[in-house]
């Protein structure tokens, strides 16, 4: 029989108050047995236990295949594709006819992956021994475009000084830049550079088989430095980089600098980590990030008499267009170079286009496809020959604002009038050319030559009275 909280209160009560359990029942209609049961308050009602539903019972043969399941997800090292509980269970029905419920093989799941938790072992190093390095994103206003940066960091693992610089891209002319402005900046090279499996450092496998890259291998052996890898998706390995990463975000680039170029947000990056270094003191160290960068730069590798080219070096043919082409995009160099054969630096931000060693264009980089980036200047001695061609000419539409060339054409200038405006407009901006005008601007129409070393008044009479003294010897 079930009774209600109103009955177990009252057989309870009339119990306390004496009466026999005969009495009890005979009083509330209920049987004896029930009274016994609830009388001296050694159970209650509707106190039920807590339901403990039975599993089905797992085999062996059915743990050592879930087990062979996450052993191989571990080996393989997907992060995105790997072995879900449910396509275990799919596996076991299919493969072994297990005949119990889902969620009986996703308790044993989590269970088993939760067996052992992941410690983590704390790190020292002796100073000079190693560095961190790392990518990170960011957001800058260049130009007043919001655009996202690339930061290369690197932090010594003994003094926590840090180094931060920007690049368009995290290409292998970035990373090698970073390292060599790394070290420059540090004054010296640890002997280890700790980074995880990314493509640009690692040719094939990771950790401790990874194949490093030729040119990464280049600059180790150039500054003696080893280079040592992360196992996959082992943060922790570089934890002190990786805080270093977000700590910057949040400090140097909050709120959003304003910027007119990336090389202006790595000075400025570099500025903050000289602060950086000179304040601050860090939790746990034995003293500030000053005092012990100070000790560990004399532990560094000294650097090598040359600086490591970071650049892609490569000879292009200048084209009849007077352009050279690299990664699909063209570049513009001096009309008088058409058919020379020249050598082609690609800087992570800069071109730079060579011949026979000597430097004669240099554009900023550009990360598009097919583009074409002509320099204004040097096309202008083609242009003084053929005039027809100026206000078509694809060097002058990229160069000079539509509202000048309306006005160049308003004023019914001749071609070297023209090519003088240009000249003009690159130098002081078309706005000042546009309120002078060529003919009464203070600076284009100077045609006059000054020399600007004053030459002394030189008195001549000190000759005459030599020479009249030698007629007298004589």
């Amino acid at each position: 029989m079930v009774i209600t909280m109103e009955d177990y209160g009252k057989i309870r009560r009339l119990f306390t108050d004496g009466y026999s359990q005969r009495e009890i029942a005979r009083t509330l209609g209920i049987s004896r047995k029930t009274v016994r049961k609830y009388c001296r308050g050694d159970t209650i009602s509707e106190n039920r236990k807590t339901p403990e539903r039975v599993r089905t019972m797992l085999t062996d043969e059915n743990i050592s295949f879930i087990q062979k399941c996450l052993a191989e997800d571990a080996q393989e090292s997907l992060q995105k594709q790997h072995h879900t509980a449910r396509r275990i269970y799919t596996r076991l029905v299919e493969e072994m006819q297990f005949a119990g419920g889902e969620s009986t093989i996703r308790c044993k799941v989590r269970e088993l992956k939760n067996k052992l938790p992941e410690m983590y072992m704390p790190l020292a190093f002796y100073p000079g021994e190693a560095v961190q390095v790392d990518w990170g994103e960011a957001f800058v206003y260049n130009n007043g475009k919001k655009t996202r940066v690339n930061l290369f960091c690197a932090i010594l693992c003994d003094s926590g000084a840090p180094f931060v610089a920007a690049y368009s891209h995290q290409n292998e002319e970035s990373f090698l830049e970073g390292f060599v402005q790394a070290f420059d900046f540090f004054g010296g090279v640890p002997r280890k550079a700790i980074f995880d499996n990314a493509r640009v450092a690692v040719k094939s496998g990771y950790g401790s088989s990874a194949v490093v890259q030729p040119d990464y291998a280049k600059l180790a052996a150039h500054y003696a430095f080893e280079p040592v890898f992360c196992n996959p998706r082992k943060g922790n390995e570089k934890g002190l980089v990786e805080s270093l990463v977000g700590w910057c975000r949040r400090n140097f680039l909050v709120p959003l600098p304003h910027v007119e170029s990336i090389q202006q947000v790595s000075l400025m990056l570099k500025q903050n980590c000289e602060k950086y270094i000179d304040r601050r003191v860090i939790a746990g160290k034995p003293a500030s990030v000053s005092e012990m960068f100070a000790v560990e730069k004399r532990a560094l590798i000294p650097l090598p008499g040359y600086r490591f080219e970071t650049a892609k070096v490569c000879n292009v043919q200048v084209s009849r267009n007077a352009t050279v082409r690299f990664a699909t995009n063209e570049y513009s160099v001096p009309v008088k170079f058409c058919g020379y054969s020249v050598s082609l630096k690609a800087y992570p931000e800069i071109i730079q286009i060579y011949s026979e060693g000597t430097l004669i264009a240099e554009h900023k980089r550009s990360y598009g496809k097919h583009d074409t980036i002509y320099e204004l200047e040097h096309y202008l001695p083609i242009l003084e020959r053929k005039g027809r061609s100026i206000f078509n000419a694809a060097p002058v539409r990229q160069n000079i604002p539509y509202e000048f060339l309306e006005w160049i054409q308003r004023q019914d200038y001749e071609p070297k009038q023209i090519i003088q405006a240009f000249h003009c407009c690159a130098q002081y901006g078309y706005e000042s050319v546009m309120a002078y005008g060529i003919e009464d601007h203070p600076i284009c129409s100077a045609e006059e030559i000054f020399d600007p070393v004053n030459v002394p008044d030189i008195d001549l009479g000190c000759y005459d009275e030599l020479l009249e003294t030698t007629e007298v010897v004589r």
